[in-house]
């Protein structure tokens, strides 16, 4: 791995994001909260989740290690959950350019969400952040089409590749 696959992986992950993120700005307050019974109760209770855990590895790297995910008032709606992940992305791509190309392999020490130590490689935290973007766009999409709306953009990663 090197400083440029995750450049490719950060472009994909917030690429198949805003799909995500387009196919959401349709939905209703009610759509967006409604209990669906998946992993996660609702959409924003999902987005949420994914969402705060971007966020919490960006914590553990620059030192901080959050206790607990943010809580679901952060989240009103899909606007909301989108100016805060911007922000976000930008925090997560000037601090692996930061790193450059040795850094990335740099082990970072942190503590779990329920108070247990950690160490990883930087680039491994990354590549699990993105993968677990993806796992839960795919509950998204499912919870989306349970309500009878259409699912987002393809967001598989060939097609992002094919997009370029």
């Amino acid at each position: 791995m090197n400083l440029q696959d995750l450049r490719t992986l950060l472009e994909y992950h917030y690429w198949a994001r805003d799909r995500m993120l387009k196919a959401l700005d349709a939905l209703t307050p009610e759509q967006f909260t409604r209990e669906l019974g998946s992993s996660f109760t609702s959409i924003q209770d999902t987005l949420g989740h994914v969402y705060s855990a971007e966020w919490a590895w960006h914590q553990r790297w620059i030192g901080q290690s959050p206790k607990t995910q943010l809580p679901r008032e952060t989240f009103p709606n899909v606007e909301t959950v989108r100016k805060l992940w911007t922000q976000t992305e930008a925090d997560v791509r000037a601090f692996t350019e930061s790193l450059g190309e040795d850094g990335i392999h740099r082990v970072f020490e942190y503590k779990t969400l329920a108070g247990d130590p950690g160490s990883s490689a930087f680039w491994h935290m990354l590549q699990h952040m993105v993968n677990h973007g993806s796992y839960h766009r795919g509950q998204v999409t499912t919870l989306l089409r349970q309500i009878g709306r259409p699912a987002p953009e393809s967001t598989d990663l060939i097609r992002f590749h094919r997009t370029r």
